[in-house]
């Protein structure tokens, strides 16, 4: 069973950064690619960020490209979302996922974390 644990989601202001935190269980890294998805008040869960574990490629949704960033630390389980110049459109709750290939799809992930919440004021 793969557990995941999001952490490190608050309220910034627009501009500023956060760093969220996907602890996974231990195997998982071997088995599965990590991505991060969001949802917003009243809209469908979207893709925002994926790592290949086997391979390292990332791949990010457009609005978010050359702001967040997608890491993971081997030794510590752990897959990382740094997002910087933060503005409103990007508050939401943010997701951590795994499934056997990065797809930018809900439906190609097998395993889900609880969500934590990214507000970001104007």
């Amino acid at each position: 069973q793969v557990q995941l644990v999001e952490s490190g989601g608050g309220l910034v202001q627009a501009g500023g950064s956060l760093r969220l935190a996907c602890a996974t269980s231990g195997r998982t890294f071997s088995r599965y690619s990590m991505a991060w998805f969001r949802q917003a008040p009243g809209k469908e869960r979207e893709f925002v960020a994926g790592i290949g574990w086997s391979t390292g490629m990332t791949s990010y949704t457009g609005s978010v490209k050359g702001r967040f960033a997608i890491t993971g630390d081997n030794a510590k389980s752990t897959v990382y979302l740094q997002m910087n110049s933060l503005n409103p459109e990007d508050t939401a709750v943010y997701y951590c996922a795994a499934g056997r290939a990065m797809v930018p799809r809900t439906e190609g992930y097998e395993y889900w974390g609880q969500g934590t919440q990214v507000t970001v004021s104007s």
